[in-house]
C-alpha cells in the first residue's frame, strides 16, 4: 500500500474517508457537493461515530462517482484512532476502490498518525499463493493520500510507519509456509535489515557444536534443514548505551513434535512456531527503521523439528551450552531446548542487564489465556510491570503468571540436572521455570509465552485472519518507555 501526502484531493481519488467522533456527526464538516445528503444518510443508518462503526455511501462529484466512508472514532483516544483507521481500510480494501483520500480535518497530528498506523496495519494481506482468488476478494486499494502534506515528515507518522513495516515483516515470516521459511531462508529474508544499519552475526552447525549447544542442536538433528543462530544488533546511541537490551526469539520454523509426533489434524499450523523469532526480527526492523536511540540485540534460535532416523529420542540426555544436562522426556517440548542455548550464548556474548525471550512455547498458555493475552513470567517485578504497561499502551496485551521454587521441583530429573517437561498441571509455568535456570545472576529476565497471539482465526480492526505480528508493537513501546525516555 502506498501512502502519499498532499494538501488537495488527487483527481483520481475514487474514495474519501472521514473519521467521526462519537456523537460528532452533526458537527462533521464534509467538503463535498452532497455533504448534507451524506450526513442525512448516515443519521438514517444510525451511524453516530461509535468505535467500530463504518458507514459507506456514494455521491456524484463533477460527474464522477465518489465513495464516501465515515468511520467511528469513538472517544478519539490513540487506540481508538488505530481501530478506526483499520476499520475504514478493511471496508474498502477489496471493494473496487483504488485510491482513497483521508480527510484529516477532525484529527490532530498525533491522532491522525495513529489513524494511519491502523490503516497501514490493516492493509497487509498475504495472497501470494492464491492464483484463483475470486475477483471480489482481490485487493483493489493501491494508494492512500492523506490531505495533510506536513504529516509526511512528522516524527509522529514516520516512527509509526516504521513500526508498521516491522509488523509486516513479522507477519510475512509467520505466514510463509515451512518450505519457504526455514532457518537458512529466515536469515536471508532478514538481510534487508543490513541496509538499515543492523549488524549481523550468523552461526551454523559447526560453530554451535564447538560452543557446546547440545540442547539446540539436539532439536535440529532430525532435519535436513541445518540450524542457524542469528544475532542482529542495532545501536542508535553511538555507543552511549554500553549494555544492550537483549531480545531472544524461539524460531522453530516447523514443528512436527519430532519422535513425540503431534496429531496430524492442525499440524500445518506449526509453520508459525517461529513466531517469537519473527517478532524479534520485526522489532529490529522497526527500531532500525525509525532510528531508535537505543542499543538492542535480537537473537533468533532457528531450527526445524523433524522425526528422522537421526532425531533425538524421548529419554535422551543432552548437554546445554552452560553445562547443565537435560533429560528429554518429550521431543515436542523443543522450544525451551532451543531457547536455553540461545539465551546463554546471548548473555555470554553481549552481557545484557535485561533479557526478554519470546516464544510460542506451550499449548497450556492458550488453555489459560485463550487468544486475548500473552503470558508474562519474570524474575523482576519492575521489568514485568514495565512490560505489562507497554502491552496496554501498544495493543499487544500481557498477563503475568508466577514462577518460583514450588514449581522448580516439578522439572527435576532422576538422571540429569533437569527434564524438559513437568507434569500435566502448570505446563506454561514449568516451561518458564526451565528457562529461568539459564538466566545468569543479576540479569533481569522476562519470558513471554505468545502461543495464543501470533495467529488469529478471525480478523480484528488492525489485522486480517492469519498472522498478527504480535510482539513488535509491545517491544517497540517498551524500548520507547525504558531506553529512550
Amino acid at each position: 500500500m502506498n501512502f502519499n501526502f498532499a494538501n488537495e484531493r488527487p483527481a483520481d481519488a475514487d474514495a474519501i474517508i472521514f473519521a467521526v467522533p462519537k456523537n460528532g456527526l452533526a458537527d462533521l464538516q464534509l467538503d463535498l457537493e452532497q455533504g448534507g445528503t451524506v450526513k442525512a444518510g448516515a443519521k438514517a443508518a444510525r451511524f453516530d461515530g461509535k468505535l467500530g462503526e463504518v458507514f459507506e455511501t456514494f455521491v456524484t462529484e463533477s460527474d464522477k462517482i465518489l465513495r464516501v466512508v465515515l468511520t467511528g472514532l469513538g472517544k478519539g483516544k490513540a487506540k481508538d484512532a488505530e481501530s478506526a483507521g483499520g476499520s475504514a481500510i478493511a471496508k474498502i480494501l477489496a471493494s473496487g476502490a483504488k485510491h482513497a483520500a483521508v480527510d484529516p480535518s477532525s484529527l490532530d497530528e498525533k491522532i491522525l498518525a495513529r489513524f494511519l498506523f491502523g490503516a497501514k496495519l490493516r492493509s497487509w494481506r498475504h495472497d501470494k499463493y492464491r492464483t484463483k482468488m475470486p475477483e471480489k476478494q482481490k485487493v483493489t486499494l493501491q494508494n492512500i493520500t492523506v490531505l495533510d502534506a506536513d504529516l509526511a515528515t512528522s516524527k509522529a507518522w514516520t516512527d509509526l510507519s516504521a513500526v508498521a513495516d516491522g509488523v509486516a515483516l513479522t507477519r510475512e515470516l509467520v505466514a510463509e509456509p515451512a518450505n519457504a521459511i526455514y532457518p537458512e531462508s529466515f536469515v536471508a529474508r532478514c538481510e534487508e535489515l543490513k541496509e538499515l544499519g543492523v549488524e549481523f552475526t550468523v552461526l551454523g552447525w559447526d560453530e554451535m557444536e564447538k560452543l557446546g549447544m547440545g540442547a539446540l542442536l539436539g532439536v535440529s538433528q532430525g532435519s535436513e534443514r541445518p540450524p542457524r543462530l542469528l544475532a542482529m544488533r542495532w545501536d542508535g546511541t553511538n555507543g552511549e548505551q554500553k549494555t544492550p537490551l537483549a531480545l531472544v526469539g524461539k524460531g522453530v520454523t516447523f514443528d512436527t513434535g519430532g519422535i513425540s509426533l503431534k496429531p496430524g489434524a492442525g499440524m500445518e499450523e506449526m509453520k508459525w512456531d517461529m513466531g517469537g523469532a519473527g517478532a524479534v526480527a520485526g522489532t529490529m526492523k522497526a527500531l532500525a527503521g525509525r532510528k531508535a536511540k537505543a542499543h538492542v540485540v535480537g537473537v533468533c534460535g532457528l531450527v526445524e523439528n523433524m522425526p528422522d532416523g537421526k532425531a533425538q529420542r524421548p529419554g535422551d540426555v543432552v548437554t546445554s551450552m552452560n553445562g547443565q544436562t537435560i533429560e528429554v522426556i518429550n521431543t515436542d517440548a523443543e522450544g525451551r531446548l532451543v531457547l536455553c542455548d540461545a539465551m546463554h550464548w546471548t548473555q555470554e556474548t553481549f552481557k545484557p542487564d535485561v533479557l526478554i525471550d519470546l516464544a510460542t512455547l506451550t499449548g497450556a498458555m492458550i488453555i489459560a489465556l485463550g487468544n486475548e493475552h500473552a503470558g508474562c513470567f519474570s524474575n523482576d517485578d519492575g521489568l514485568a510491570e514495565n512490560l505489562l504497561e507497554a502491552g496496554k499502551d501498544s495493543g499487544d496485551p500481557l498477563w503475568r503468571l508466577p514462577v518460583g521454587p514450588a514449581y522448580d521441583k516439578l522439572i527435576n530429573s532422576p538422571i540429569a540436572d533437569m527434564k524438559n517437561v513437568g507434569p500435566r498441571g502448570a505446563g506454561s509455568i514449568t516451561a518458564a521455570q526451565f528457562l529461568k535456570r539459564f538466566v545468569q545472576d543479576g540479569v533481569k529476565w522476562a519470558h513471554l509465552d505468545i502461543a495464543g497471539m501470533v495467529w488469529a482465526d478471525k480478523p480484528s480492526p488492525v489485522w486480517d485472519k492469519g498472522a498478527t505480528g504480535y510482539g513488535v508493537r509491545l517491544l517497540n513501546q517498551y524500548v520507547v518507555d525504558q531506553l529512550e525516555s
